[in-house]
Protein backbone atom coordinates (compact mmCIF):
# COMPACT_ATOMS: atom_id res chain seq x y z
CA UNK A 1 0.00 0.00 0.00
CA UNK A 2 1.11 3.05 -1.30
CA UNK A 3 2.09 5.95 1.94
CA UNK A 4 0.98 9.42 1.55
CA UNK A 5 5.02 10.45 1.24
CA UNK A 6 5.38 8.04 -2.06
CA UNK A 7 1.85 9.59 -3.65
CA UNK A 8 3.59 12.81 -3.18
CA UNK A 9 6.75 11.60 -4.42
CA UNK A 10 5.00 10.38 -7.81
CA UNK A 11 3.11 13.47 -8.42
CA UNK A 12 6.30 15.37 -7.82
CA UNK A 13 8.04 12.96 -10.55
CA UNK A 14 5.27 13.45 -12.75
CA UNK A 15 5.06 17.84 -12.60
CA UNK A 16 8.75 17.95 -12.81
CA UNK A 17 8.91 15.37 -15.96
CA UNK A 18 5.48 17.60 -17.56
CA UNK A 19 7.37 20.13 -16.71
CA UNK A 20 10.36 19.55 -18.35
CA UNK A 21 8.95 18.05 -21.17
CA UNK A 22 6.44 21.24 -21.95
CA UNK A 23 9.46 23.50 -22.04
CA UNK A 24 11.20 21.64 -24.67
CA UNK A 25 11.47 22.54 -28.41
CA UNK A 26 13.71 20.24 -29.99
CA UNK A 27 13.44 18.38 -33.63
CA UNK A 28 14.57 15.08 -31.52
CA UNK A 29 12.16 15.60 -29.04
CA UNK A 30 8.77 13.90 -28.68
CA UNK A 31 6.20 16.84 -28.86
CA UNK A 32 3.83 16.74 -25.70
CA UNK A 33 0.16 17.20 -27.19
CA UNK A 34 -1.58 17.27 -23.46
CA UNK A 35 -1.45 15.05 -20.08
CA UNK A 36 -4.28 13.43 -17.83
CA UNK A 37 -5.02 12.75 -14.48
CA UNK A 38 -8.15 10.35 -14.93
CA UNK A 39 -6.91 7.05 -13.87
CA UNK A 40 -3.39 7.65 -13.15
CA UNK A 41 -1.01 10.49 -14.58
CA UNK A 42 -0.41 10.22 -18.25
CA UNK A 43 1.88 12.33 -20.63
CA UNK A 44 0.20 12.25 -24.43
CA UNK A 45 2.75 12.65 -26.97
CA UNK A 46 2.40 12.81 -30.56
CA UNK A 47 1.55 9.13 -32.53
CA UNK A 48 5.12 7.81 -34.17
CA UNK A 49 4.46 4.99 -36.34
CA UNK A 50 7.25 3.23 -35.66
CA UNK A 51 7.15 2.90 -31.78
CA UNK A 52 10.59 2.91 -29.90
CA UNK A 53 14.51 2.07 -31.22
CA UNK A 54 14.59 -0.49 -29.05
CA UNK A 55 11.46 -2.36 -30.59
CA UNK A 56 13.19 -1.40 -34.20
CA UNK A 57 16.68 -3.10 -32.95
CA UNK A 58 15.38 -5.90 -31.70
CA UNK A 59 12.27 -6.91 -33.31
CA UNK A 60 13.42 -8.11 -36.53
CA UNK A 61 13.97 -4.92 -38.60
CA UNK A 62 17.01 -4.10 -40.38
CA UNK A 63 19.34 -1.37 -38.64
CA UNK A 64 20.06 0.51 -42.39
CA UNK A 65 16.77 2.11 -42.27
CA UNK A 66 17.69 4.10 -39.48
CA UNK A 67 18.65 7.75 -39.80
CA UNK A 68 19.63 9.84 -36.85
CA UNK A 69 18.65 7.63 -34.45
CA UNK A 70 19.20 9.25 -30.72
CA UNK A 71 18.92 12.70 -31.15
CA UNK A 72 23.12 13.98 -30.99
CA UNK A 73 22.47 17.69 -30.47
CA UNK A 74 23.13 19.39 -27.55
CA UNK A 75 19.97 19.57 -25.46
CA UNK A 76 20.42 21.93 -21.97
CA UNK A 77 18.96 19.75 -19.99
CA UNK A 78 20.75 16.20 -18.74
CA UNK A 79 18.96 13.55 -19.70
CA UNK A 80 19.83 10.51 -17.20
CA UNK A 81 18.34 7.90 -18.95
CA UNK A 82 19.13 7.94 -22.78
CA UNK A 83 18.39 4.33 -23.67
CA UNK A 84 17.00 2.56 -26.85
CA UNK A 85 13.76 2.10 -25.49
CA UNK A 86 13.49 5.82 -24.65
CA UNK A 87 13.96 6.57 -28.08
CA UNK A 88 10.76 7.14 -30.42
CA UNK A 89 11.05 7.00 -34.73
CA UNK A 90 8.54 9.08 -37.11
CA UNK A 91 7.64 8.17 -40.71
CA UNK A 92 11.23 8.74 -41.49
CA UNK A 93 12.91 6.62 -38.87
CA UNK A 94 14.35 9.93 -37.04
CA UNK A 95 14.57 10.29 -33.81
CA UNK A 96 12.34 11.33 -30.91
CA UNK A 97 13.48 11.09 -27.30
CA UNK A 98 10.93 10.48 -24.60
CA UNK A 99 10.70 9.89 -20.92
CA UNK A 100 12.32 12.71 -19.13
CA UNK A 101 11.52 11.48 -15.67
CA UNK A 102 15.16 11.64 -14.47
CA UNK A 103 16.14 14.82 -16.73
CA UNK A 104 17.79 17.69 -15.04
CA UNK A 105 18.00 21.15 -15.49
CA UNK A 106 21.83 22.28 -14.52
CA UNK A 107 22.67 25.89 -14.63
CA UNK A 108 25.47 26.39 -17.68
CA UNK A 109 28.22 27.64 -14.54
CA UNK A 110 27.51 23.83 -13.04
CA UNK A 111 30.62 21.87 -14.30
CA UNK A 112 28.92 19.03 -12.49
CA UNK A 113 26.25 17.71 -10.62
CA UNK A 114 26.26 14.89 -8.05
CA UNK A 115 22.83 13.20 -7.64
CA UNK A 116 21.78 10.50 -5.24
CA UNK A 117 20.54 7.75 -5.10
CA UNK A 118 22.06 6.34 -8.21
CA UNK A 119 19.35 5.76 -11.26
CA UNK A 120 18.83 5.08 -14.56
CA UNK A 121 19.51 1.69 -16.38
CA UNK A 122 22.59 -0.35 -16.01
CA UNK A 123 24.38 -0.90 -19.45
CA UNK A 124 24.22 2.96 -20.12
CA UNK A 125 25.71 4.30 -17.17
CA UNK A 126 29.05 6.16 -17.56
CA UNK A 127 31.50 5.13 -14.57
CA UNK A 128 32.01 8.00 -13.10
CA UNK A 129 27.99 8.82 -12.20
CA UNK A 130 27.08 5.15 -11.26
CA UNK A 131 30.60 4.98 -8.59
CA UNK A 132 30.07 8.50 -7.28
CA UNK A 133 26.76 9.87 -8.48
CA UNK A 134 28.41 12.68 -10.80
CA UNK A 135 26.22 14.05 -13.69
CA UNK A 136 27.14 16.18 -16.45
CA UNK A 137 26.72 16.34 -20.04
CA UNK A 138 29.44 13.09 -20.30
CA UNK A 139 27.58 11.12 -18.73
CA UNK A 140 24.54 11.60 -21.27
CA UNK A 141 27.47 11.08 -24.17
CA UNK A 142 28.34 8.04 -22.85
CA UNK A 143 25.08 6.60 -22.48
CA UNK A 144 24.84 7.76 -26.29
CA UNK A 145 27.66 6.16 -27.31
CA UNK A 146 25.96 2.30 -25.81
CA UNK A 147 23.05 3.70 -27.73
CA UNK A 148 25.34 4.11 -31.01
CA UNK A 149 27.03 0.69 -30.32
CA UNK A 150 23.03 -1.04 -30.24
CA UNK A 151 22.65 0.63 -33.47
CA UNK A 152 26.35 -0.64 -34.70
CA UNK A 153 25.78 -4.34 -33.59
CA UNK A 154 21.91 -4.91 -33.61
CA UNK A 155 22.73 -6.19 -29.43
CA UNK A 156 21.37 -5.27 -26.57
CA UNK A 157 23.08 -2.60 -24.17
CA UNK A 158 23.37 -5.60 -21.58
CA UNK A 159 22.88 -9.36 -23.64
CA UNK A 160 20.90 -12.36 -21.90
CA UNK A 161 24.35 -13.35 -20.32
CA UNK A 162 25.44 -10.22 -18.58
CA UNK A 163 27.69 -9.25 -20.55
CA UNK A 164 28.01 -5.05 -21.54
CA UNK A 165 27.95 -4.10 -25.00
CA UNK A 166 31.10 -1.91 -23.57
CA UNK A 167 32.85 -4.97 -23.31
CA UNK A 168 33.09 -5.09 -27.32
CA UNK A 169 35.55 -1.41 -27.15
CA UNK A 170 38.37 -3.39 -28.46
CA UNK A 171 36.61 -4.30 -31.62
CA UNK A 172 36.15 -0.78 -31.56
CA UNK A 173 39.55 0.34 -31.04
CA UNK A 174 40.55 -2.33 -33.38
CA UNK A 175 37.90 -0.69 -36.43
CA UNK A 176 36.99 -4.47 -36.83
CA UNK A 177 33.40 -4.10 -38.59
CA UNK A 178 33.15 -7.47 -39.68
CA UNK A 179 32.76 -8.81 -35.91
CA UNK A 180 30.87 -6.03 -34.97
CA UNK A 181 28.51 -4.64 -37.20
CA UNK A 182 25.04 -6.08 -37.00
CA UNK A 183 24.47 -9.64 -38.74
CA UNK A 184 21.66 -8.97 -40.57
CA UNK A 185 22.90 -6.29 -42.66
CA UNK A 186 25.43 -8.35 -44.03
CA UNK A 187 27.54 -6.36 -46.66
CA UNK A 188 25.13 -3.57 -47.16
CA UNK A 189 26.17 -1.30 -45.29
CA UNK A 190 28.26 2.58 -45.78
CA UNK A 191 31.56 0.98 -45.02
CA UNK A 192 32.65 4.77 -44.68
CA UNK A 193 29.66 5.90 -42.41
CA UNK A 194 30.43 2.68 -39.96
CA UNK A 195 33.83 3.60 -39.36
CA UNK A 196 32.84 7.37 -38.36
CA UNK A 197 29.98 5.84 -36.25
CA UNK A 198 32.51 3.19 -34.52
CA UNK A 199 34.98 5.86 -33.84
CA UNK A 200 31.86 8.07 -32.75
CA UNK A 201 30.97 5.39 -30.00
CA UNK A 202 34.66 4.58 -29.56
CA UNK A 203 34.86 8.27 -28.07
CA UNK A 204 31.92 8.36 -26.48
CA UNK A 205 32.51 5.63 -24.26
CA UNK A 206 35.98 6.31 -23.25
CA UNK A 207 36.43 5.89 -19.35
CA UNK A 208 37.49 9.15 -18.98
CA UNK A 209 34.92 11.54 -18.84
CA UNK A 210 37.06 15.02 -19.56
CA UNK A 211 38.41 12.65 -22.79
CA UNK A 212 34.60 12.19 -24.09
CA UNK A 213 33.12 14.92 -27.14
CA UNK A 214 30.79 16.78 -26.17
CA UNK A 215 27.26 16.24 -28.01
CA UNK A 216 28.00 19.02 -30.56
CA UNK A 217 31.03 16.97 -31.77
CA UNK A 218 29.22 13.77 -31.53
CA UNK A 219 27.17 15.32 -34.60
CA UNK A 220 30.48 16.32 -36.52
CA UNK A 221 31.65 13.33 -35.97
CA UNK A 222 28.91 11.17 -37.22
CA UNK A 223 29.24 13.56 -39.88
CA UNK A 224 32.70 12.61 -40.31
CA UNK A 225 33.41 16.22 -40.67
CA UNK A 226 37.69 16.35 -41.09
CA UNK A 227 38.31 18.61 -38.67
CA UNK A 228 36.38 17.45 -35.52
CA UNK A 229 38.09 13.42 -36.52
CA UNK A 230 41.34 15.24 -35.41
CA UNK A 231 40.17 15.55 -31.88
CA UNK A 232 42.91 17.34 -29.72
CA UNK A 233 43.13 16.44 -26.05
CA UNK A 234 41.81 19.43 -24.14
CA UNK A 235 44.72 20.41 -21.38
CA UNK A 236 42.63 22.24 -17.95
CA UNK A 237 46.48 22.37 -16.32
CA UNK A 238 46.12 19.72 -14.15
CA UNK A 239 44.73 15.66 -13.79
CA UNK A 240 40.99 16.16 -13.55
CA UNK A 241 39.83 14.26 -9.57
CA UNK A 242 36.64 12.90 -9.73
CA UNK A 243 35.37 12.60 -5.94
CA UNK A 244 37.22 12.18 -2.74
CA UNK A 245 40.89 12.35 -4.25
CA UNK A 246 40.25 9.45 -6.97
CA UNK A 247 42.39 10.66 -9.85
CA UNK A 248 40.80 10.08 -12.94
CA UNK A 249 44.06 10.02 -14.86
CA UNK A 250 44.71 5.98 -12.84
CA UNK A 251 40.96 5.25 -13.56
CA UNK A 252 42.19 2.91 -16.18
CA UNK A 253 40.47 1.52 -19.15
CA UNK A 254 40.97 -2.08 -17.39
CA UNK A 255 40.14 -0.83 -14.11
CA UNK A 256 36.76 0.55 -15.54
CA UNK A 257 35.76 -2.90 -17.25
CA UNK A 258 36.79 -5.10 -14.08
CA UNK A 259 34.40 -2.48 -11.91
CA UNK A 260 31.86 -2.78 -14.70
CA UNK A 261 32.18 -6.94 -14.13
CA UNK A 262 31.46 -6.49 -10.22
CA UNK A 263 28.71 -3.73 -10.52
CA UNK A 264 27.09 -6.04 -12.87
CA UNK A 265 27.42 -9.06 -10.99
CA UNK A 266 25.97 -6.93 -7.61
CA UNK A 267 23.02 -5.19 -10.17
CA UNK A 268 21.96 -8.73 -11.31
CA UNK A 269 22.05 -10.98 -7.97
Amino acid sequence: MKTEKQEEDRVGDFLSELGIIAHINHPNAARLLGFSIDCGLHLVLEFLPHGSLASVLHGGVSTERLGNSGGSDCLEWKKRDIKASNILLNSNFEAQISDFGLAKWLPENWIHHIVFPIEGTFGYLAPEYFMHGIVDEKTDVFAYGVLLLEIITGRRAVDSSRQSLVMHKPLLEANNAKDLADPRLGDEYDPVEMKHAMFTASMCIHHLPNMRPHMTRVAQLLRGEEASVELKQKKSGGRTVLLDGCDVQDYTCTTYLNDLNRHMQLVME
